[in-house]
């Protein structure tokens, strides 16, 4: 099963620190909006990072009207050709999860990469929130959790 960058809500604490660990490593300085993965805002108070999902059947290549995304059959990581790609966004507007970005300066479609099998974020994490694992694998690991919380608040009661 292919592996993508997960991160664990209850870890997060929405430093930032994965997405200027990304650009260090795509740019060779840092700029956030450069970044392949970001840091969002969900409700008043909880932060998360989010990247590619790698989707089996990913809506951002199927809708590119160019043919310029296509994903790596082994990997999943959506591939980018920057000669073809004119930036017109369709591919950031089909991504259900808003993580296809546009790059600020070159203005081509920028997606986790998976830093070449080596995320840079899930090394650099501080709080250890990031993890590069298969989808089945987080979400067992998010329902053993939740059903931990609900013992644990079942005994305080």
């Amino acid at each position: 099963m292919r592996k993508s960058v997960f991160t664990n809500p209850d870890k997060c604490t929405g430093c930032g620190i994965c997405e200027l660990a990304c650009t260090a490593f795509h740019e060779k300085k840092y700029g956030l909006r450069k970044s392949r993965i970001r840091t969002v805002k969900i409700g008043d108070t909880a932060r998360v990072s989010m990247t590619c999902r790698l989707c089996d059947k990913p809506p951002c290549v199927n809708v590119c009207p160019k043919s310029v995304l296509r994903q790596s059959a082994e990997t999943g990581v959506i591939m980018v050709d920057e000669k073809k790609c004119n930036g017109c966004g369709w591919c950031i507007q089909a991504c259900q999860f808003g993580v296809m970005f546009l790059h600020p300066t070159n203005k081509v479609v920028i997606a986790c990469d998976l830093c070449d099998g080596d995320p840079q974020c899930v090394k650099d994490c501080p709080e250890e929130a990031l993890e590069m694992t298969t989808s089945d694998a987080f979400s067992s690991q998010v329902r053993g959790s939740a059903a931990r919380g609900l013992v644990e608040a079942t005994k305080k009661e």
